[in-house]
Order: C-alpha cells, then structure tokens, then sequence
C-alpha cells in the first residue's frame, strides 16, 4: 500500500530568515532528504529563467543568458542527526529565540550547516529576474544531498559524475557557513583504521589470553602526542589536525577481547595528497596494521584567480582558511577556482545549540546580490 504524502510548499521570496526556518523545519538528515528536495525543486520550477535538471535528491537550476563569465553558487540539503541530549536546541522544528519570527536568534538543526546558506540561494533565485532585471553573471544554483556522510555517497560526486558539463564555470561559491567572511580553499579529510589482535580467554583466566583493548594503547598514546602543524599554503595557514574518533573492542565483559579497532581522523592542509596524508599516518603509527576506509583531498586558496579576486573585493573582509573539508574541494578538481561564503559560525555547526543571526543570513543575500548584479 502506497502511503501518499502532501507536498511542501515552500514560499521562496518571503524574507530570506524566515525562508532558512522553514527549510530547518523539514527534516533532512542524510539520506532523508526527499521531501526537502521535492519543495526545492517546485519552487525552482516557478520561475522563469531557469533550466532545470533532477538527480536523485540533487538539483541543478541555470541561467542560459549568454553571460561571458558563469558562477556556480552551491549548497547541499542534507543536516547531520538529530541531538540526542534532552533540552538541546538543536532541533526540527526550529525556534527563534526572541518568540517573534525573524527577529534576532534561530536555532536547530541546519541553522549554520547549512539552511542558512541555502535560503540565500533560493532567494537570490527567486529574486534576480524582478522588474526585467538580469544577473551580470550566468549562474548555476546547485542543491544537493549526502553531504554529511562518507565521500562516496556524495550527491555533488554524483552530479559530477552524470552531469559534469552543467557544473562548468569560472568560479564557484559554497555557501558554507563563514561567519560572513570568505573562506579559501579546505583542508583534506582522510579516515583511518588501526586494528591489534589478541586472544580471547575468560576473564577470570585473564592469563590465558592476551588483551586487545590494552595492545591499542599506544595508538592512543602516539595521537595523544602528536602535536598538529599549521601549513601555510598560498598566504593562507591551515591547521591540521589528527585524532582518534571511535574506539571498538571486545564481546562480552567476561571476555578478554581478542580484536580492537580504533578509527581516526586525519585533517590535512591542501599542500599534500590524500596518498601523502596516508604516508604521513603510517609513519607515525609504524608497528601497527594501519587500513585507510575514506579519503577526499583538500583544494588550495586559488584567490589569485581574477574572479575570486574581485567577490573577496566586493565581500571586503580579510579571507581566511577553512579547516574543515568542504565540496570546494571537488569544483577545484573540476578546474574551477572555489571559495566558501556563508552565514552562521562555523564553529556552531553540529553542535546541541546550533544557531544564527537572521540578519547575518540577510546580510549574505546582500552581499551576494550586488556582487551577481555587476
């Protein structure tokens, strides 16, 4: 039996922070986010302008107006899971701080990462054709899904591969959030497993076996040492970092255990490969049976690029590195020089009380709508 759902509809040129709430109030965890999209799309099939192409829960909309210079301007749909904590604020549905909408503080899920930057989008979509006008610039809106989860599920990753020939351009923009600034370029990401191996045995007879769980203490201990680098790349420092993230072990507790895997996460500075990154891991875990599960490298700044040039002009705040991995990475790997600018702290993202200033968000869609007018 086919359980029918009334669709979303979403009001795409009302003011751009109360738009972010109702994007924050469809849940859209990785892998759940059909019905976002579904509302995305609808609303993106209203106006005029656009062309338009579906894949999966990914969407691309584009200008065709013969512009010399083509931006990208790009966001993913999808939010990290829910909070567990009782009380947090990092909800669905959202809630705004003051009790009146559109005033001051929203929280929940998305808030900074990254329905803030996505209602920018669809606003500027909903907004650049009013009174007969134009963009100065051909632009292609890019929503897409499974941003949060491993690489290989990327929804972009999937466009890329389907649709590589729509996502050509002189320079895109992600609309992570940045606090307002622009962010150049991003860190690697790599995964790691290193497993020891013991004997189980009776945990009464401790001695009969050889504990696995106690074998992983060095692992720890060397990443407990290990002191991160800040790497300079093209003006901008990026500082790595390298911890354990999860620790697996053992099948009973009277069981000495007989396996232990601990999974680590390595943030590297865009001057080195992912296959570097591996290198540089496995010198420091030496002795141990080391297995890499994911990787994706960084992007370098590519601020000199005469595009990027001029949006960091136009945005007028000094740019700064983003530490963490963001999909510029892939459109520098496509050719295309990419930055990040969004609303929100960064630093906020994921967290129980995940929030952002309306007018910060209102303060994105201005900058953006100049700089896509000249």
């Amino acid at each position: 039996m086919t359980v029918e759902t009334t669709p979303i509809l979403l009001d795409i040129r009302q003011d751009v922070a109360l738009l972010a709430a109702a994007l924050m109030d469809i849940n859209s965890v990785s892998g759940n986010e059909a019905a976002l999209a579904d509302a995305v799309e609808s609303a993106l099939r209203a106006i005029p302008g656009l062309q338009l192409l579906r894949d999966g829960d990914a969407i691309i909309a584009r200008t065709e107006l013969g512009r010399p210079e083509r931006v990208i301007l790009a966001g993913h749909l999808d939010t990290v899971p829910l909070p567990t904590v009782e009380g947090s604020l990092g909800t669905v549905p959202s809630t705004w701080e003051s009790g009146v909408p559109g005033t001051g503080i929203l929280y929940g899920r998305g808030a900074t990462d990254m329905k803030g930057g996505v209602a920018v989008q669809l606003a500027l979509a909903a907004t650049m054709f009013d009174g007969g006008a134009e963009p100065g610039k051909d632009v292609t809106f890019v929503f897409y899904d499974h941003e949060e989860v491993e690489a290989v599920k990327s929804g972009l990753g999937r466009l890329v591969r389907n649709h590589g020939h729509l996502l050509e351009g002189d320079f895109a923009i992600l609309l992570e959030p940045t606090d307002g600034t622009v962010e150049g370029g991003c860190n690697g990401t790599s995964r790691f497993e290193a497993t020891t191996v013991g004997e189980a045995a009776h945990s009464a007879r401790a001695w009969m076996g050889s504990n696995a769980i106690h074998a992983a203490a060095p692992i720890l201990s060397r990443l407990a040492a290990y002191e991160p680098r800040t790497v300079n790349v093209d003006g901008l420092d990026y500082r790595e970092s390298l911890n354990a993230v999860k620790i697996n072990g053992g099948t009973a507790g009277n069981v000495i255990p007989d396996r232990c895997v601990v999974e680590i996460n390595y943030r590297f500075a865009p001057d080195k490969t992912p296959d570097q990154a591996e290198a540089h891991v496995r010198e420091l875990l030496e002795g141990f049976d080391v297995v890499r599960t994911d990787a994706a490298a960084g992007a370098r700044p590519g601020l000199n690029h005469p595009a990027a040039a001029s949006f960091v002009a136009a945005v007028g705040a000094e740019p700064k590195p983003k530490y963490g991995w963001t999909d510029v990475a892939r459109f520098s790997e496509l050719g295309v020089p990419a930055v990040n600018f969004g609303p929100g702290d960064p630093l906020l993202a994921h967290k129980d009380n995940e929030h952002v200033d309306a007018d910060a968000i209102r303060e994105c869609l201005r900058a953006l709508r100049l700089w896509l007018a000249d």
